[in-house]
């Protein structure tokens, strides 16, 4: 069988790897602060018998685009954006800390201070919890203050502070789950530089116009390792016929 065949067989399988993660980041375009997967390719060596003179180019998804995403302005009380650099402290679903931008925030019916995904938001303690109010404020520094039921109008009852922190990204590795954590599986301590934008959220930073045009360039490089199979099966087809001819 022609080499070919195999070469491009590889070839269409690690396009398709990069398929699904420029699948996925074009499926995300509208996640709030939701950072995009790089695809990477290595060249590795074939294992086998004989001398190591075969590479195989595959891809994998271990980086990440950290640009930030623009801001859109939603003037919703809750919602957040990370004023430049740095992260909003939540409860994995494991519950280990884990890392977003995500600050749509939200109280849910256990008086829990969550992102719009469910997640809890982490304060000096663990995560917030809220006692019954009238009125929610969050300060530029994470600071969780509220108007108890009953009380004045201007009686602010400070509860805790969201927890923000800014580790380096080059600390950062990013989980199936879409969140980030600590690569040594430490926590990250809080940053007081870290601020807010209220009433603003962070949109994706995946790029809507590269994504697609990648998209069809990735569709026509499979079609081209697509008909190098074709080819190399006609080559073995033609050269079956041509070996029963002279016998």
């Amino acid at each position: 069988m022609d080499h070919s065949l195999y070469i491009a067989m590889s070839g269409a399988k690690q396009t398709m790897l990069a398929q699904g993660i420029n699948a996925n980041n074009l499926a995300n375009l509208t996640t709030v602060g939701f950072r995009a997967d790089l695809a990477s390719v290595q060249s590795l060596e074939v294992d086998g018998v004989g001398l190591p003179t075969r590479v195989n180019s595959v891809v994998s998804s271990n980086g990440t685009d950290f640009s930030e995403g623009g801001l859109n302005f939603t003037n919703r009380e809750l919602d957040f954006a990370i004023n430049g650099a740095g992260w909003f402290a939540v409860e994995g679903k494991n519950g280990e800390e884990a890392y977003t931008r995500a600050g749509d925030l939200r109280v849910n019916n256990l008086g829990q201070l969550t992102t719009g995904a469910g997640l809890l938001v982490k304060g000096d303690g663990g995560p917030i919890a809220i006692p019954p109010f009238e009125k929610l404020e969050i300060g530029k520094d994470g600071t969780v203050s509220i108007r108890a039921v009953g009380q004045a109008a201007n009686s602010l009852q400070l509860v805790d502070r969201v927890k923000l922190v800014n580790p380096s990204n080059e600390d950062l590795v990013k989980g199936r789950d879409g969140l980030f954590r600590l690569r040594d599986g430490d926590t990250a301590v809080p940053d007081a530089s870290v601020t807010l934008v209220s009433g603003a959220l962070e949109s994706s930073n995946v790029n809507a116009v590269s994504t697609l045009i990648n998209t069809i360039t990735l569709a026509r490089e499979f079609e081209a390792h697509i008909k190098v199979i074709e080819t190399a099966q006609q080559n073995d087809s033609t050269a079956t016929q041509l070996l029963r001819i002279s016998s």
